[in-house]
């Protein structure tokens, strides 16, 4: 008794200004590629159930070639596997704010898809002794998660936050209308629970995990692809899992596109043209040419002068040869005066100019120590030049006090 686990389709997402030969977003192409993937793997494996655990698509109007797409590769789906069964739960970005919208989802029903959009259902499968508890993120009252006690297996399918799971930082910039405690989910109830909302594999229980998404569509691309990597997670994919023996596999899907976040480059100290060469360095040695590629290349400690004065035409080539370039440029964080003065009074201009010199990052050639020293003499004779001028005018003008 197997069922496959995937979720966070996004269907439809586009980024960045390059077209296919069809004039569609290379991005969009690149989703659709994925799903195909996905959906061929699917069908290779010849599941009894298949669950997708929310977000098909990456807007509530998706655009016409995603639908036709999803309907398309749905269709295969249930011609190639017509004994399975297949659930869909609505996520976030599928459900609209309007009630009167309607939601795409529902297109599916007429492949004998079962869809859970508005409200929750229960969906009872008596040939495979198996119950279907469909939770969609509609944000409206969440019934109680119990199985059902006639049925040997209850899978629970449910878009949404488990709370403590999620990293402040996915939580903050794409909210789940649902969140649930673990204590509420009660993982232990269930044969198997399928997540949807968060975009890396996880698991939140022994028999409860995230499928993660199957292309990298979230506003944090940079930040799965280091979660995954700490975890020896080999990319994106789906779930494979036994309910019978416990089993369970995780199947990744060939990436469509290259995703390269190369090693970080320091800046500290040098010229202009030793970052050009650290910068060509790093490019030519990646393991994964950038051609083609989304690529991000961190700089750190860069000067705003040292940024402007950059090989812009060979980064020019870089963002013409990759699909996107980001060179992430970082100024030099500044350690900030606290206790240079003593308490209770503002530090002087000497002593604030002081504490921004030593922590300033400098060419390789200056003497530290020199340049502070210039700096708290120009300093100086811009004092003695003001306390004369000050002096000139009070004898000028004996009124002023």
């Amino acid at each position: 008794m197997r069922l496959v686990h995937l979720s966070d389709l996004h269907l439809g997402f586009r980024q960045y200004q390059r077209l296919t030969p069809g004039g569609i977003n290379q991005r969009e192409a690149d989703v659709a590629g994925a799903f195909r993937l996905a959906i061929d793997r699917t069908i290779a494996l010849k599941p009894n159930l298949v669950v997708v655990g929310g977000d098909v698509f990456h807007a509530v109007r998706p655009p016409n070639p995603a639908i036709l797409q999803a309907f398309s590769q749905f269709s295969r789906l249930r011609r190639e596997l017509p004994d399975a069964h297949v659930v869909i739960v609505a996520g976030n970005h599928d459900v609209p704010r309007a009630s009167e919208t309607g939601c795409i989802l529902r297109l599916f029903s007429q492949l004998g898809i079962e869809v859970a959009d508005a409200e929750p259902r229960r969906i009872r499968v008596p040939e495979l002794d198996l119950s279907v508890l469909a939770v969609p993120d509609t944000g409206a009252v969440r019934p109680a998660l119990t199985p059902d006690p006639s049925a040997r297996y209850n899978v629970l399918l449910l878009h949404g936050e488990v709370a403590g799971m999620l990293p402040q930082a996915l939580v903050d910039s794409d909210r789940a209308r649902a969140e649930i405690t673990p204590e509420a989910l009660g993982a232990e109830q269930w044969s198997y629970v399928a997540l949807g909302h968060y975009h890396v594999y996880r698991a939140v229980a022994p028999n409860a995990w995230y499928a993660g998404s199957i292309e990298y569509t979230s506003a944090n691309p940079w930040g799965e692809l280091i979660e995954q990597q700490g975890a020896g997670i080999p990319g994106k994919g789906l779930i494979e899992h036994d309910l019978a023996t416990g089993t369970h596999r995780f199947h990744p899907i060939a990436p469509v596109r290259p995703m390269l976040d190369l090693p970080v480059v320091s800046a500290r100290g040098l010229t202009a043209a030793d970052v050009d060469a650290r910068i060509r360095e790093t490019v030519d040695g990646a393991a994964t040419p950038i051609d083609g590629a989304i690529v991000r290349l961190v700089v750190r400690d860069v000067p705003r002068h040292i940024a402007r004065e950059l090989d812009h035409a060979a980064l020019r080539e870089y963002k013409r040869r990759a699909l996107h370039f980001h060179l992430d440029t970082r100024r030099p964080e500044l350690r900030r005066a606290h206790a240079a003065a003593v308490p209770g009074r503002r530090p002087s201009l000497a002593e604030v100019v002081r504490e921004h010199l030593v922590a300033r990052v400098l060419e390789h050639d200056l003497d530290r120590e020199a340049l502070i020293a210039l700096g708290v003499d120009y300093l100086r004779a811009a004092d003695a030049i003001d306390r004369t001028a000050s002096d000139t005018i009070a004898v000028a003008e004996p009124g002023i006090a």
